[in-house]
């Protein structure tokens, strides 16, 4: 049952902390929920270091942090459980009427029944006992199930139309000029096209081999392909260091100089993307961008691009997916053997357009 439409402030909750491509799966929840309730007070409880992901969107009129790191630390510190306590209270405060936890955590869920709102909804497989928590239980399997589809099924179940979901990342006009101003000053010249390249990713078994993101690099350039801008966090700088050092083609290294809201808009303005199995690589792919994902040790099945403009490139192997942060047989194959010329072909599929530009 939805809630009461003649409610003119509806108070609804959407818990889920992390991670950075969880949260843009997310956003089609977002979007359906503020077409279904125009009035309504939209809230996201979101981990502090992706709060920026959210703050000032146009569709959301609160977002809460959550401070994670701070809060495990209550058992053994008197100080952090205080806060936590504090937190909980300032939450159950904001009387919400309807929470989805998105999360399925036993975390996300204690915190869903913390709100106490009448209506707490999340899957009946949530991990972790969690779905004791709600009030409404949808039926799900994360088996082979896309995290979007996931989350387009709890959507459904509250009665929201996501027939055509959105990924709605709430980019203005300034944040745009400022992308603009970004690369035009790190390149040393008006960067009109590019190809945005991000070689980093959370687990070191996503990451495909530097030598290996030169070399296509190399190659796009001798195809006549824009000139390619390197973009990533703090800790992918040694991976850009030796992608810099082994290719002679123009390369534009932004690599630990964007925000995540700088990292939305310059992506906004590629023509191509090519990353790895990571979070920015799910932005992209909200942004409707030609995109070639690298995938390795887990399943584009269940956390592949959700687009049509995207093509994955992946080594089929016995051991793959194996979701594991170091390779188990010490091999790492599912990248060692991933040449370049697949990934170039992927490039030539999405992109025709751009070869006949070459010489």
């Amino acid at each position: 049952m939805a809630l009461d439409d003649r409610r003119k402030d509806p108070r609804v909750l959407i818990i889920k902390p992390s991670s950075l491509g969880d949260i843009v799966h997310a956003l089609p929840v977002l979007a359906a929920l503020r077409a279904r309730y125009p009035f309504a007070h939209l809230a996201w409880l979101v981990s502090r270091p992706f709060a920026p992901l959210l703050d000032g969107h146009p569709l959301l009129d609160e977002v809460i942090p959550f401070d994670r790191r701070g809060y495990g630390r209550m058992l053994r510190s008197p100080r952090a459980l205080a806060d936590f306590v504090g937190f909980v209270r300032d939450l159950r405060r904001r009387r919400f009427n309807l929470v989805l936890d998105l999360q399925g955590l036993v975390r996300s869920g204690f915190l869903a029944w913390a709100t106490g709102a009448p209506r707490r909804v999340g899957f009946d497989d949530a991990r972790e006992l969690a779905w004791l928590f709600y009030t409404q239980r949808v039926a799900g399997s994360r088996r082979d199930c896309h995290a979007v589809e996931m989350n387009l099924r709890l959507a459904r179940a509250i009665e929201l139309d996501v027939q055509r979901p959105a990924f709605p990342l709430g980019l203005r006009a300034q944040e745009l000029t400022d992308a603009r101003r970004l690369l035009d000053g790190a390149a040393g010249r008006p960067l009109e096209r590019f190809t945005a390249v991000l070689p980093g990713a959370r687990w070191e078994t996503k990451r495909w081999r530097a030598e290996r993101f030169a070399e296509l690099i190399e190659r796009l350039h001798a195809d006549g392909f824009p000139p390619c801008v390197l973009l990533g966090a703090d800790g992918d700088r040694t991976s850009a260091d030796r992608i810099i050092a082994a290719t002679h083609a123009p390369t534009v290294d932004l690599v630990g100089r964007t925000s995540q809201r700088d990292l939305i808009a310059v992506l906004s303005l590629a023509e191509l993307v090519i990353s790895n199995d990571s979070g920015p690589m799910h932005i992209a792919a909200a942004l409707g961008k030609p995109l070639v994902a690298i995938f390795g040790p887990t399943n584009p099945a269940r956390t592949g691009p959700y687009s049509q403009s995207a093509r994955v490139v992946q080594v089929p192997l016995p051991c793959v997916p194996c979701y594991r942060h170091e390779c188990p047989l010490l091999h790492h194959n599912c990248m060692v053997q991933l040449e370049v010329e697949p990934v170039i072909q992927a490039v030539r599929a999405l992109t025709p357009a751009a070869c006949a530009t070459a010489p």
